[in-house]
């Protein structure tokens, strides 16, 4: 065995063995987040888990894979890696699109911009015009210390209209200006 193989699975050992604990994290902390009876939370508990699940698997594939040598599994590892980087790949492209029109509108006289609904697409739309998806979205909204801070941080009107909000602050947590 030559000397770069041995540095380049000391390397995937090492830097999958750091994953591995990673992935032990990310689980624990999708179990924290289940055991909380805030709905905004248990909603994103099975996401969390099997997102911890995956680089755990991953993880270990690869650092067996180095540590035996065992290059079938240090192909299966490189071809796991492949699909989650094309995974990653399709996931920012679908929210750009889903997106893309939403970047907001200035309007004279205030420092932050208008969101419109209408600007987004129509997936996206129908999504929120879903009661359930809605009244889950709400209920998140509603208990977010975004909008409850507004009147603790801006005393008067010309100071919140001076500010610069947030997406989140100039969309969702107040009426449209017209």
């Amino acid at each position: 065995m030559s000397s770069g193989t041995g540095t380049s699975t000391f390397v995937i050992r090492w830097i999958n063995f750091l994953t591995v604990l990673l992935a032990v994290g990310v689980v624990g902390f999708g179990v924290w987040m289940g055991t909380h009876h805030d709905n905004c939370r248990k909603s994103l508990t099975l996401p969390v888990i099997g997102l911890g699940a995956v680089i755990f698997v991953v993880s270990i594939i690869g650092f067996l894979g180095a540590l035996k040598n065992n290059s079938i599994l240090l192909w299966i590892y490189l071809i796991l890696l492949c699909v989650i980087l094309v995974a990653i790949l399709v996931f920012t492209v679908l929210a750009f699109i889903v997106t893309n029109n939403g970047s907001g509108h200035n309007v004279s006289g205030l420092r932050y911009k208008e969101y419109q609904l209408q600007d987004y697409s129509s997936w996206f739309l129908k999504q929120l015009n879903d009661s359930h998806n809605w009244e889950h979205l709400k209920s998140c909204l509603v208990k977010s210390a975004d909008c409850n801070n507004l009147s603790r941080r801006y005393k008067t009107l010309n100071q919140y209209k001076l500010a610069k909000l947030s997406p989140i602050e100039a969309g969702c947590c107040r009426p449209p200006s017209e």
